[in-house]
Order: C-alpha cells, then sequence, then structure tokens
C-alpha cells in the first residue's frame, strides 16, 4: 500500500510540476505584457519592467498552484483509468475514499507551498510593488516632462516645455487646463521648477500669465503673475496610497496589534478576515485535488469518459469560488464571521464526500451487498 501511494504521489507531482510551469509561463506573460506597454510607454527602463514582473510572480503563483493541483489530479485518474491501472485496484477492493489518500497528501504538498506564498511572499511582494508603483508614478520627469513635445498625462490637461535644463529648470512652459467643464485655462511662462508638496510634487511657474476662457460667458480673463503653483500630483496619482491588509505579515494581523491597524486604517473586520483566510486558501487547495481526482470515479463506466464530471467539478468550483465571494463581503463588515473564510474549504469536503460516496456505489464489495440474494 506505501509503494502504491509512492506511486500515485509521484505521479501527481511530475504532472503537476508541467501544469505548473505551462500556467505560470502563460499566466505571467500575459501581465507581463500589459505592464511592459504601460512601462516602456511611460518611458520606464527595462530593469523596472524586470523588477515589477519579479515582483508580480508570487501572485501568479499563487493564483496558478490551485488550478494546476486540479489539473494534474484529474490528468493522473484519466490516464490509470484508460490503462486500465484503476480498474485493477478497485479489483483488490481498493476504494474511492482509499484511492484518495495519495491524493490528500499531494494536496497537502501544495497547500505547504501556498502557505509560504500566502504568509511570507505574498505580503512582502504586494509591499514593495505598491512602493515601486508609488516612486514611478511620481516620477514625473519620465511621464509628464518631455522636452519638445505636447504631452495628455490626465484627460483636460496638455503640457509643452521648450528645454530643461541639467539643473532641472523648464524653459518656455505651456499648460492648458479644460477639466472643469464650460471653462478653459492656459498659462504661459517663461520658466519653471519642480518642488515637493504636501499633495504631491508642485509646478511653480515664474514669470508668466494665466488665460481664463468662460465658454458660457465668451469672457476673457488675463492674468500675469510672477510665481504661480500649479499641483500636479493628481496628474500622476496620490502622492501616497491606502494601505493594503494584504501588505501586512500575518503577525501583524492579530487582535494585539488593533491600535496600529486603526492608524493604518484598517478595521479589525479586515485584518481578522485577511488571516482567517490566509489559512483557508491552501486547505482549498487540498479540496480542488481531491475533487479533480475523485470526479473520474464518477465517469469511468460510461462510455462517453469522464469529461462531463470533470466539467461538473469545474461548474462546482466556480460555484465554491462565487460562495468565497459572497462570504467575504460579510466577514469585511463584522469581525465575529471571519471563521467565513473556511465555508469554501467545507463546502469543497462535502462536494468530495458527495462523489465518493456516489463512486462507492460502483466498488465490486459494495455492488455485492447491494445485489438482491
Amino acid at each position: 500500500m506505501q509503494r502504491l501511494d509512492r506511486y500515485l504521489l509521484t505521479q501527481l507531482l511530475a504532472v503537476f510540476a508541467f501544469f505548473a510551469l505551462v500556467l505560470i509561463s502563460v499566466y505571467w506573460v500575459n501581465r507581463a505584457a500589459r505592464l511592459f506597454d504601460t512601462l516602456i510607454g511611460d518611458g520606464q527602463s527595462f530593469w523596472v519592467f524586470l523588477e515589477l514582473s519579479a515582483l508580480t510572480l508570487p501572485n501568479v503563483i499563487r493564483v496558478v498552484l490551485p488550478l494546476a493541483g486540479f489539473a494534474a489530479a484529474v490528468y493522473v485518474a484519466i490516464r490509470l483509468t484508460r490503462d486500465n491501472e484503476m480498474v485493477v485496484l478497485q479489483g483488490v477492493s481498493m476504494s474511492p475514499a482509499r484511492l484518495l489518500r495519495p491524493v490528500a497528501m499531494f494536496g497537502l504538498i501544495v497547500a505547504l507551498m501556498m502557505s509560504a506564498l500566502m504568509h511570507v511572499l505574498m505580503p512582502m511582494s504586494r509591499a514593495q510593488l505598491a512602493e515601486r508603483q508609488v516612486q514611478i508614478a511620481e516620477n514625473i520627469t519620465v511621464r509628464l516632462l518631455r522636452a519638445g513635445e505636447f504631452l495628455e498625462p490626465a484627460s483636460g490637461i496638455t503640457v509643452y516645455l521648450r528645454e530643461i535644463t541639467p539643473e532641472g529648470k523648464l524653459l518656455d512652459v505651456f499648460l492648458s487646463d479644460q477639466r472643469e467643464a464650460g471653462t478653459r485655462v492656459e498659462y504661459n511662462a517663461t520658466s519653471a521648477l519642480l518642488a515637493p508638496g504636501p499633495q504631491g510634487p508642485v509646478l511653480v511657474m515664474i514669470d508668466g500669465v494665466a488665460l481664463i476662457l468662460s465658454e458660457e460667458t465668451g469672457r476673457l480673463v488675463t492674468v500675469g503673475f510672477d510665481d504661480l503653483t500649479f499641483d500636479v500630483g493628481g496628474l500622476i496619482g496620490p502622492a501616497g496610497r491606502r494601505n493594503d491588509v494584504r501588505e501586512l505579515p500575518t503577525q501583524q494581523l492579530r487582535a494585539e496589534h488593533a491600535e496600529e491597524l486603526s492608524e493604518l486604517g484598517i478595521s479589525m473586520a479586515e485584518a481578522r478576515f485577511e488571516f482567517m483566510s490566509r489559512l483557508a486558501q491552501p486547505l482549498l487547495a487540498v479540496v480542488t485535488a481531491m475533487i479533480g481526482f475523485a470526479v473520474v470515479f464518477l465517469g469511468q463506466f460510461s462510455r462517453l469518459g469522464a469529461w462531463r464530471q470533470v466539467l461538473g467539478a469545474i461548474v462546482a468550483l466556480a460555484l465554491i469560488q462565487f460562495a468565497a465571494n459572497a462570504v467575504s463581503g460579510v466577514a469585511l463588515r463584522d469581525v465575529r464571521l471571519a471563521a467565513l473564510a473556511f465555508v469554501p474549504v467545507g463546502l469543497g469536503a462535502l462536494v468530495v464526500g458527495a462523489m465518493v460516496l456516489v463512486a462507492s456505489g460502483y466498488h465490486p464489495r459494495i455492488r455485492a451487498r447491494l445485489r438482491p440474494t
């Protein structure tokens, strides 16, 4: 029996590695392509693209691992059926529940990988990624200031400047602001400087004129100025960012850190639910693998194979995910309901139990008991 467990576990891990590599590559390339267009289009270097792409990998792996586990379990179970190995195993009175033991061991290995991601790599990568995105957003020299080009950094804003000196001084600046409906404001300045402000960078224009046109009245107002400050922080995103509970280490989500979490703008209900989710999601990977293996039991005696049952299992997993989304909204409003994060695990366990119960009716020993005398 131990040799059988090792055999099935080896098969599952080998196929899992293949599916995980393929799915991670496809998913990551899809996201990296969009990230590449955004960063390179904004003038960022290729090294920045590689850095941000690497920081997105833990989240990609977290999404892919349960899918790869499900696909591996289905593939191995179907291969065992086609090679008649499943028939031989059941012929020696091995029940479906017994055959699921190496699958459960395989699911626990996937769950350990998920736990490392959820508790260590994911918070670290999310925090670092958010920090780098803020730094890139605040680098308006790349996004906003390019000499000799008319740029539209935001809807209703047009910027042009003739030259940027090595000292960072901007020469012959033109800025058109049409964000307010019915009003158009154009600024012309001989020079300008960038300076830090409370809400982000500000553009200090020197020795210029502001033209204010009201489209409703057709009136044009001209205002000369020696220096004028224009807030450009809103054009590149907020100067700071809202703290995300998913970026915090697991030990910081406990009740003794309630005051610290409150200062970060995170409620205790959010922290508790995130803590429970980091415990529940690895267990869901175990259930997902067992569903993928058990579903083949239901179709192995059908001429059509197990594909209908596999599609049914995919629908069941989609419903479980829907239930997870539904309970999260409730749990985030009440700290006492944080344990609802385990509802998808419970539903998945019920699905596995139902599949094993139905499949047991095909077992020779049970059929002999049910056969009328």
